[in-house]
């Protein structure tokens, strides 16, 4: 399965936990901090949980589909090569520090892969206090080489995500309303 395969079939399922899923395009990255692997494909994904849903259960959900698509934390270098990383960087104004979990991720404000596809699904939401925070961050970072894949993996991706539950286009939708909900 390819990179693309993998990110689509993982929106998928993804958007089988998030109501109202909206994905960002897809990027390419180099690697940070072991930079001895090959480039990343990234991007970001905004959705919805009840306000009744645990953060905790998200992250069960996560790491199920992580290890669906062949990830193995038990055989890993952290920060190393991996087929897949689902990372929860916000839940709604939740702060959360446990071995476990960390909301905010811990990171997010130094990684312009996360920022750059956060804020394009940002860009027409009500949120914004959070899109005003992550614009500052990225600002305060010099270039990390993120660049947008080309169009027709683009429209690769969407394609192959077409189809997701709970009306999401797949990766292909619009982004929509912060109405409250954690995302």
């Amino acid at each position: 399965m390819s990179s693309v395969e993998l990110l689509a079939s993982a929106c998928r399922a993804l958007s089988e936990v998030l109501a109202e899923m909206t994905c960002s395009s897809l990027y390419m990255s180099k690697a940070m901090y072991v930079e001895d692997q090959a480039d990343f494909y990234n991007m970001a994904v905004k959705g919805f949980v009840s306000d009744s849903a645990d953060p905790f259960l998200l992250l069960k959900a996560v790491n199920k589909i992580e290890a669906e698509y062949g990830r193995d934390r038990s055989k890993e270098i952290r920060f190393g090569p991996r087929p897949l990383d689902i990372d929860i960087e916000e839940f709604g104004d939740d702060v959360i520090h446990t071995e476990i979990l960390e909301v905010p991720h811990p990171r997010m404000h130094e990684r312009e892969f996360v920022l750059i596809p956060a804020l394009e699904i940002l860009n027409e939401s009500a949120d914004s206090k959070l899109r005003e925070k992550l614009a500052v961050c990225l600002g305060r970072l010099s270039s990390q080489g993120v660049e947008k894949c080309p169009e027709e993996t683009q429209v690769l991706f969407g394609n192959l995500c077409k189809g997701g539950a709970h009306g999401s286009k797949g990766c292909a939708g619009t982004a929509g309303n912060n109405d409250g909900r954690k995302r």
